[in-house]
């Protein structure tokens, strides 16, 4: 790319990064009034969110394996036009049940866009500068989560529960527009030219009915097992069990085709890369623990001690600060300590944040105490995330970064189910869930020990932007 392209690749990853997450935080505000308005039911509503999570988690590594074969901008632009036309029609829908379709539709979109959002940073960043663009990126996402309540609540109040989707759609058309002026990839050179071309074209073909069987199963696993997961709230761990089992039937026969298939779904380079498995691995557990502590906390701040919604998002207001300041600080202990010591040390606040919660004087009780465990919160979050999202692209092996940016992002939707769901079926004891959240969180500390000791500068993977 050249030195202008790859300036707006950074804003353009950002951006739609932030699209994403403002989307998630502003439904919240927007529920109860499109209940009132479309008589929805509970289940209906609760559809709103989940129908969403499933389609993303579902497709998200078959949206990176398209970006790594068809060019990362051209699934990103149509990532990006199909989440903003799905906005507008949710904003546009005359009931609950087209309100659910669309965001099934809006999740297909959502899962196309975001992988690209990575492999960009991949492709358009030198090696010395990727630490500082995925900080970045983390630091526009904590802003967007921490200011989505605030701007869901301001555009309720002002235009009702429909201007939350259609302020989605100028910004797609912007980052539309900016991702139209991002270069197009040269197309990737054949491997051998010489090779006979009906054999070559018979072997694609087999190929990708190989690799459609298996991302169907893929897709099915991972759509059993987020709607297994997020149904933990209402039906327990008992009522999920026969779907888990499901969805781990389903992740044993994929790992059996797998392993006999030419071209897997998920390709062996990326199997075989320690960095960026252990990466995955890191992120599941620390989203995990975060979500699920956050989903625990707001429960008792609102419930037990009758805080108010605006002053509970007041009190966990040190969490998106220290997010924010945390993320350029993270990237220089990266640089000067490598990724094992600052995730090690990111997952070493992480729980203590939670520990300070379940704490004298925590998880509400006082005001001080709670401020001080969220700001651990929000420091650990940030180094893990700069950690395992910069290790996860810049160790993604060559002409793979979309399937691994696909992973990363399946796995930072997984893992605040999962937390969710260990938050409400553990919720036993004079500290509620946290003490099983604690050692969720803590379990990070395995695949962060298995991290490089230094950070390895790899060029970024020719291909697809």
């Amino acid at each position: 790319m050249s030195g202008g392209a790859s300036r707006l690749a950074l804003p353009v990853s950002a951006g739609a990064a932030v699209l994403v997450a403002l989307d998630g935080t502003v439904l919240l505000m927007a529920q109860p009034g499109m209940r009132r308005e479309l008589d929805a039911t509970a289940a209906e509503l609760q559809w709103t969110s989940t129908g969403y999570l499933v389609a993303v988690a579902a497709l998200l590594v078959l949206a990176g394996r398209l970006g790594d074969r068809y060019g990362h901008r051209r699934t990103l632009l149509a990532g990006v036009l199909g989440f903003g036309a799905a906005s507008a029609g949710v904003a546009l829908a005359p009931g609950v049940g087209w309100v659910v379709g669309l965001r099934v539709v809006q999740g297909v979109f959502g899962a196309l866009l975001q992988p690209g959002t990575l492999a960009l940073l991949r492709l358009c960043c030198p090696p010395e500068r990727l630490g500082r663009a995925v900080a970045v990126r983390t630091g526009a996402i904590a802003v967007a989560a921490g200011a989505g309540p605030l701007l869901g609540g301001v555009l309720v109040d002002g235009f009702g529960w429909r201007a939350v989707f259609w302020i989605n759609v100028p910004v797609a058309a912007l980052l539309a527009a900016m991702t139209l002026a991002l270069p197009a990839p040269a197309p990737p050179r054949a491997a051998n030219a010489d090779t006979d071309a009906a054999a070559d074209a018979a072997a694609d073909a087999a190929a990708r009915r190989s690799g459609l069987a298996a991302a169907a199963l893929l897709a099915a696993a991972l759509a059993v097992s987020v709607h297994a997961l997020s149904r933990v709230p209402e039906r327990g761990w008992g009522g999920a069990a026969p779907e888990l089992a499901l969805a781990a039937a389903l992740f044993g026969v994929l790992a059996g085709h797998e392993r006999r298939a030419a071209s897997p779904v998920v390709p062996r380079p990326v199997v075989r890369s320690r960095p960026v498995v252990v990466s995955l691995l890191l992120l599941l557990t620390a989203s995990a623990g975060l979500f699920g502590t956050l989903f625990s906390t707001t429960f008792r701040l609102q419930d037990a001690l009758h805080v108010g919604p605006s002053e509970t998002a007041l009190r966990m207001l040190p969490l998106t600060a220290l997010m924010v300041l945390g993320a350029p600080a993270a990237e220089r202990t990266l640089r000067a300590r490598g990724p094992r010591w600052t995730a090690l040390a990111g997952v070493a606040l992480l729980v203590a944040g939670i520990a300070g919660l379940a704490g004298p004087g925590g998880g509400g009780a006082s005001v001080a105490a709670t401020g001080v465990a969220s700001a651990l919160l929000g420091a650990g979050f940030a180094a893990v995330m700069v950690t395992a999202t910069g290790t996860v692209v810049g160790d993604a092996p060559a002409g793979y970064a979309g399937v691994v940016g696909g992973l990363k992002q399946t796995a930072v939707n997984i893992g605040p189910t999962l937390g969710i769901a260990a938050a409400t079926g553990t919720a036993t004891g004079p500290h509620g869930p946290l003490p099983v959240l604690a050692l969720l969180a803590a379990l990070g500390l395995l695949p962060a020990a298995a991290l490089p000791g230094t950070r390895r500068l790899r060029e970024p993977a020719v291909g697809g932007a």
